[in-house]
């Protein structure tokens, strides 16, 4: 039974969810609603962790949860950079740049390309934008 078809019963450790509890969620995200998360949720699970699996459900176009995955790739590109990569790889974000170069629509590919250009130019990081969901709310490419 896949994700989508599976009723979604909750996190065991919503903190840190499993990337099989994160993809149901994603596909029943009205179960267990955002407002009712750690207000700092988005943060806790934009690490290496969970970061394929954020990224598969950004990729699906018809995943409910999509802007929210979308927002999660956001943080952690701009995490990466922020800490001179010592908080994530370069070359497992910039693995992630090419296969949404190559596999994504249009909103995966301004996020691929806002983080080349944000690893080009780390000076123009905005908080707002990149880890308060900004640059998913109002997409643009940055200059």
């Amino acid at each position: 039974m896949s994700a989508q078809q599976t009723a979604f019963r909750g996190f065991a450790n919503p903190v840190d969810p499993t990337p099989a509890e994160l993809r149901e969620w994603a596909y029943q995200p009205d179960s267990v609603p955002l407002h009712t998360m750690p207000s700092d949720w988005d943060l806790l699970i934009s690490g290496d962790r969970l970061v394929g699996t954020l990224f598969d459900l950004a990729l699906d176009e018809t995943c409910p949860a999509r802007r929210f995955a979308m927002h999660c790739l956001y943080i952690y590109a701009a995490d990466a950079v922020r800490t001179g990569f010592r908080a994530h790889p370069k070359r497992k974000l910039r693995k992630m740049v090419e296969q949404a170069e190559a596999e994504g629509d249009e909103v995966v590919g301004v996020w691929a390309y806002n983080t080349r250009v944000l690893i080009a130019r780390p000076d123009l990081f905005d908080y707002h934008d990149w880890c308060e969901g900004g640059l998913v709310r109002n997409p643009r490419r940055l200059a």
